[in-house]
């Protein structure tokens, strides 16, 4: 066990945030992809797409993706630790949540339920949520010094 924690890559604050915004803005940018993709495969209706696309963008980030931000950046910012694990970004409650929602994702879009249109239209807005968080990661890291003043307890 202690060779694990003796191994484990660990990197500073800055980089921990710049690697959350890497992988939320990748994450973000491959849903976008996919509904982007449904939309034009099943011949939607651009606007009503967008519109729709623009709803779900504004409730997820809003509600979700903003306060995860402002939460885990809080979390990391006031830590005592100089270094942190690389996966540190999130908490396991987290990641249990990211797994939940690829999981179901990957149910939705397999099972057929849902017409693909309407699944694409809701994978807009999400993709674009997620990745608007990992750009407010990327830009918490290149300016670090403003998010420590900003989050610090």
């Amino acid at each position: 066990m202690k060779n694990l924690i003796k191994y484990t890559p660990k990197v500073e604050k800055r980089t921990l945030l710049l690697i959350a915004g890497i992988v939320w803005g990748f994450a973000g940018f491959r849903v976008l992809t996919l509904g982007l993709g449904d939309v034009k495969i099943n011949n939607g209706n651009w606007i009503i797409s967008i519109a729709s696309g623009s709803i779900v963008f504004y409730m997820f980030f809003k509600f979700i993706f903003s306060k995860m931000f402002k939460k885990h950046t809080r979390r990391i910012i006031n830590s005592s630790l100089e270094k942190h694990c690389v996966f540190s970004f999130f908490d396991f409650k987290s990641y249990f949540i990211m797994s939940f929602m690829i999981f179901l994702g990957i149910i939705v879009r397999n099972i057929g339920v849902f017409n693909p249109v309407y699944v694409g239209d809701f994978y807009m807005g999400l993709g674009l949520a997620l990745f608007m968080a990992g750009v407010l990661f990327l830009l918490s890291s290149i300016k670090f010094t403003n998010t420590k003043l900003k989050y610090s307890n």
